[in-house]
């Protein structure tokens, strides 16, 4: 994989699936930028009752905030922005945003809701029409193109949250997988799991002693205690098909 581009991992796409594959690329090492133009079709949800881990359900605008600041917390680099054109080169790709910028990966993972436009100039990509249009990929979201990927619904997952957030994941440890990054698993463990057995701790893996559990959990109960302290402010973006009488 190329260090002389700009990214190691381009990510096109902001919704659950951009996200989580981003969380796994950037846990494992891998410079990874996403570019969002900020409009997952999650923000149409009025309220999110099937994604698992909550019970009574959540509002689909704090579950986006919360996986960006995982995302973040993994190094995960976020920018607003729509990417309009990809083309390969010198064995990676360059991507052209609206604003008139350009971007160099070694790797793509393309997680837009159903746009297509921006993949019409690489050969090799099969575009599937359903009514809508996907990327045909095989089952790790693999395209017909090297270094390309496409996960979420554009790869033709079905229309759940938690389905196309689990391809995304799917899609970032595959990516990973066919990388040059030594890989096992993304996995945090009680201190002495392997070394205890006189096993080398795996790469991607950590051990943390009982104090630094402690301390993790500490710090998870207060960040969720603090996103969930009061309802979000924002309610549901509508389908732009329906008018605004008002």
């Amino acid at each position: 994989m190329t260090r002389e581009s700009d990214c190691d991992v381009l990510i096109v796409g902001g919704g659950p699936a951009g996200l989580s594959a981003g969380i796994f690329t950037a846990r494992a090492g891998l410079d990874t930028l996403l570019v969002t133009d900020g409009d997952p079709i999650l923000r149409r949800n009025a309220h999110l009752e099937n994604y698992p881990g909550f019970p009574a359900g959540v509002n689909s605008h704090r579950l986006l905030e919360l996986m960006g600041e995982q995302a973040d917390r993994a190094g995960c680099d976020r920018r607003e922005g729509r990417v309009v054109d990809l083309q390969q080169s010198n064995g990676g790709f360059v991507a052209e945003t609206e604003d008139g910028g350009q971007v160099t990966a070694g790797t793509v993972v393309a997680a837009t809701k159903n746009t297509v436009d921006f993949l019409a100039g690489i050969d090799g990509v099969e575009i599937l029409d359903h009514g809508k249009e996907f990327v045909a990929t095989d089952d790790r979201g693999r395209t017909g193109v090297a270094g390309l990927y496409a996960a979420g619904r554009l790869a033709a997952q079905p229309h759940q949250a938690i389905i196309v957030a689990g391809h995304g994941a799917t899609v970032g440890v595959t990516l990973i997988e066919d990388s040059d990054e030594e890989f096992y698993h993304d996995w945090v463990t009680p201190e002495g799991y392997f070394t205890g057995r006189g096993r080398e701790l795996p790469p991607g893996c950590e051990e943390i002693d009982a104090d630094e559990r402690e301390g993790r959990e500490a710090e998870s109960v207060a960040a969720m205690q603090e996103w969930f302290a009061a309802p979000h402010p924002e309610g549901p973006q509508q389908h732009p098909s329906v008018r605004d009488d008002e």
